[in-house]
Parts: structure tokens; C-alpha cells; sequence
């Protein structure tokens, strides 16, 4: 098997023989390597190019240059993409009018995305599913385009036009060359990210990470605390390695005994009870998870071991390392809700969805959200189908929780209940919903759905006939009125209440 893919491996052979020796694909190796010296240089990083002992300037310089290497190493000449895709965007910030550059900066990063997925698959080697250039190229993507976003909020639009977290990222000056390199391609997140905002890293250069910022920061929560010592990360780093251990080991484990791909098999669809069909697929979508839990742990584990990702104090005064964290483990697997497990799944993803699309699309917010998500995640018709399902999924699920879940808070044995049922129907709605995205062709997704009879796409939308909810901008809406009307309620009980008083005054005298 790693001899076969040698040849698909663009980046370096040096580490050919222990591919050889573990029998996994060498661009996988490569990656595993290039991430466990880079946790070791952000080590390095902390301790010795501290903002306390050098200057920003030699902090970006060190970084991009860790970023570059590794990039070569891994991906070879390929690694020239990220290069070309952050020069052209760039250019267009720099030589496009404020007004409409976040727009074409868009379009430009994107297209170039897309332009490169398009060949990857189709010309060079279609249904290859392991490392490539083109997943760095997707974390950059995300960068390039929020910090377009962010630096026309912050030099075109006045503070009042802004919601709190546009305000909270608005940048208002345009970034150096080297400021825009370091940001995108970076040795702490150039292979798997996370992305982050352009303001939380230059804090993090800058060494001002450690400040308090604001009351709340941008995802709405508070905080902490304000200590003067600067919190260690060692503790958060040890923790998730371990994670990274334990779900690497995992995956290792199960993912050639619970292949997805055995849910389609003549065979097996023909000679298996529906239910046990259904907990088979269950079982495999819970084998694969694991390994995008060690991707992304040990990417997170090696931005909090340089520093970077300290998100205020608990209330206990523990440090928080969760400022760029990418899931939470326990919330995905006991999500009780599309939604909850969508919230802790590949978040910062998420985030960058809902600040580049969700919150300024005016048109089916939600439609246009998952179709920017598939064309962003690539070109295989399979993630197409599994964001077309998710739609109908997600208007179910909340057609569900507004017109059902009251019926069940009215005890706790009941909500008890309520929680167990929508458990078991969010897994098994997940694992419906993401086949495609595993299978990656039309023949094999459809051929799953049809095993299926699609009863989920159905029974979906026959709930959304059935039980229709307003849009989420009518509940913004409505709950402003509400506001609003409680507001005057407010000030005529006040007045009221000083009338009363100047009348027992009057009667005193």
C-alpha cells in the first residue's frame, strides 16, 4: 500500500522507509511528522522567541519561514499554490476599491480553490482521499476571506452598522506583506489549521494575547478573569496529546473492521435486518470520527504549545486553551440535536460560515451556508449530496425542537426522555446525512439512499409540511417587538410610579 502511493506523494521521500515498515501511505506520514516537529518548534517558539525577548517582526519572519519548510516538505512544488492564491488576493486588497474588495477577494480566493480541486480530481488522481495540497489551500481560503470581510468592516462601515462580533474583529488598517503571510501561512496552523481571526493572532505576535480585550469576545462569551501572570499551557497540551493518542489508536483499530463501505454491499443489505443496518452504520461513522479528532486535537495542541489560543479564566482560575479549539468530543458524540453536534463539529469552519455568509446573506441564509460549505470542501459529487441533505435535515430538526420539545420540559423524567429519543435520531440522522460525504461518488450515495428506500428524506420533509416554523429572522424579529413592547411597558410603569409620588407629595403638603 505505501508503495503504491509513492508515487502520489509529492512532497519528500525521505521518510519512504517507515512508511514501508507501517504500511500507510507516505503523504500521511509525512503529514504525522511534519506536525509532531512542528509541536516541537512551538515549543521552541514560546520559550525563546517570546514577545518579551525578540520583536514581532523576527516572530512573524521565524513563523512563515517553519511554514514554508514544512509546506515543501510535505507537498512539494505543489506548495506553490498557497503562495499564488495568497498573491492574487492580496493584490486584489491592495488595488481594489474598499467598497466592494471583500467581495472580489471572495470570488478570487474561492475560484482558485475551486480551480485547483477541479484538477486534482478530475485530472490527476480522482478518488485519492488522503493528504493533499488542496486541504492547507482550505484553511487559507477561510483566512484570506475573513480577513477581507473584517478589513471592510472595519475601514468602510461606521460602529453602529456593526453587530458586536463584527466590532470585536473589525480590522482598521491594511496588514503588511509580512503580517499576511504570517497569518496565512504560519507553521502552527499551514498543514491543518485552525483557522483564527487576523486580531487574535497578531495578539498572540504581539504578546498582547493575555489582555483583556473586551467584555465579551467573539463568540458572545465572556472572557474570565484577568490575571497578571501569563498562564501556562503545559497542562492543556499534555491533556490533549493524550486525546490525540487515544483516538488515533482507535481509528487505527476499527476503521478496517467498520468500513463504510460495507453498508452497501449486495450482500449485506440483502441478508441484514433494517435495524441491525442501521447500527452497523452508526458504528462505522463512530470509527471514522476519530481520525479527524487527532487531526484536529493535535493542531490545536500545537497552537496552545506556542502560545497561541489562551481564551481567558474559568471560574475556578484554571487558564482556558479553547480560543481556536476545532470540537468538542463529548458534545459531538452526545449531541441531542443537528444542530448541537453542527455546533461542535469543525467549529471554526462554522464560525467562518456564519460571519462570511450566514449573517450577510439575505436570501435563505441557511440553503446558501451549506451550498458555500460544499463548494469549499471540494468537488466530489458526494458533498453535494451530503450538504443538500443536510438542509431538509436541519428545517426538520428545527420544525422538531419548536413544535415537540415543549410538550417534553414539563418534568424532568420527560425531558429525560426527550433527550434519549433525539440522541439516538440525531446519530442515526448524521450518519444518514454523511455517507455521501465518505463514499465521495453519485453511484455508490445513491445506491445507499435507494437501500434506504431514502426514508429520512421523506419522513424530513414530510415534517416540514407538517410542521412549519418561521424563519429565523421573524424570531429576531418577534423577539425585538417583545422587547421593545416590555421596554415601554417599562417606562409607562415608571412614570406611573412618579406621578404616584408627586401625588402623595402634593397631599403631604
Amino acid at each position: 500500500m505505501a508503495t503504491q502511493t509513492t508515487a502520489s506523494c509529492t512532497g519528500s521521500t525521505l521518510l519512504q522507509p517507515i512508511s514501508e515498515i507501517i504500511n500507510l501511505p507516505l503523504d500521511q506520514v509525512n503529514f504525522v511528522a511534519c506536525q509532531l516537529f512542528a509541536l516541537l518548534m512551538a515549543v521552541w517558539f514560546r520559550l525563546y522567541l517570546h514577545p518579551s525577548k525578540t520583536s514581532p517582526f523576527i516572530r512573524h519572519v521565524v513563523a512563515t519561514l517553519l511554514g514554508f519548510y514544512l509546506a515543501l516538505f510535505c507537498f512539494g512544488w505543489y506548495s506553490l499554490h498557497f503562495l499564488v492564491q495568497s498573491g492574487l488576493s492580496y493584490s486584489v486588497m491592495v488595488f481594489a476599491g474598499l467598497e466592494h474588495m471583500h467581495k472580489y477577494c471572495f470570488i478570487v480566493t474561492l475560484g482558485y480553490l475551486i480551480l485547483c480541486q477541479i484538477t486534482r480530481v478530475y485530472v490527476f488522481d480522482y478518488g485519492m482521499y488522503s493528504a493533499d495540497f488542496t486541504g492547507p489551500m482550505m484553511v487559507i481560503t477561510q483566512k484570506i476571506t475573513s480577513l477581507a470581510f473584517e478589513i471592510h468592516d472595519g475601514l468602510t462601515k461606521r460602529e453602529g452598522q456593526l453587530t458586536p462580533g463584527q466590532k470585536y474583529l473589525a480590522i482598521s488598517r491594511m496588514p503588511s506583506l509580512l503580517e499576511y503571510l504570517s497569518y496565512n501561512c504560519n507553521f502552527m496552523g499551514i498543514l491543518a489549521g485552525p483557522t483564527c481571526s487576523y486580531n487574535d493572532y497578531m495578539a498572540f505576535i504581539e504578546g498582547t494575547c493575555y489582555q483583556p480585550r473586551h467584555q465579551e469576545n467573539a463568540n458572545g462569551k465572556e472572557n474570565g478573569k484577568y490575571k497578571q501572570s501569563e498562564p501556562s499551557p503545559k497542562n492543556d497540551v499534555i491533556s490533549k496529546l493524550c486525546t490525540c493518542a487515544i483516538s488515533l489508536a482507535i481509528y487505527l483499530s476499527l476503521c478496517k473492521l467498520l468500513p463504510v463501505e460495507h453498508s452497501i454491499d449486495d450482500d449485506f443489505v440483502s441478508s441484514t435486518p433494517f435495524h441491525l443496518q442501521i447500527i452497523y452504520l452508526y458504528l462505522a461513522m463512530l470509527a471514522l470520527r476519530p481520525k479527524y479528532y487527532f487531526v484536529w486535537t493535535l493542531a490545536d495542541a500545537i497552537n496552545n504549545a506556542a502560545g497561541f489560543g489562551f481564551n481567558g479564566y474559568n471560574k475556578d482560575g484554571s487558564p482556558r486553551w479553547d480560543l481556536i479549539s476545532n470540537l468538542r468530543i463529548l458534545d459531538i458524540e452526545f449531541a441531542t440535536s443537528f444542530k448541537m453536534f453542527l455546533d461542535n463539529w469543525n467549529i471554526q469552519t462554522a464560525l467562518w460560515l456564519k460571519r462570511v455568509c450566514y449573517e450577510r446573506c439575505h436570501i435563505n441564509p441557511t440553503a446558501a451556508t451549506f451550498l458555500l460549505s460544499a463548494m469549499w470542501h471540494g468537488v466530489y459529487p458526494g458533498y453535494y449530496l451530503t450538504f443538500l441533505t443536510g438542509i431538509v435535515m436541519t428545517m426538520a430538526a428545527r420544525a422538531v425542537r419548536h413544535n415537540i420539545r415543549p410538550y417534553f420540559l414539563v418534568s424532568d423524567s420527560y425531558k429525560c426522555i426527550y433527550d434519549v429519543i433525539t440522541w439516538a435520531c440525531t446519530q442515526v440522522a448524521i450518519s444518514y446525512t454523511v455517507v455521501p460525504f465518505v463514499l465521495l461518488a453519485v453511484g455508490p450515495s445513491l445506491k445507499f439512499y435507494r437501500s434506504w428506500c431514502f426514508c429520512l428524506h421523506l419522513l424530513c420533509l414530510l415534517v416540514v409540511v407538517a410542521l412549519p416554523v418561521k424563519s429565523r429572522r421573524g424570531q429576531v424579529k418577534e423577539q425585538q417587538d417583545g422587547l421593545q413592547k416590555d421596554s415601554l411597558q417599562d417606562n409607562q410603569t415608571e412614570h406611573n410610579s412618579t406621578d404616584n409620588n408627586c401625588n402623595q407629595k402634593d397631599k403631604a403638603t
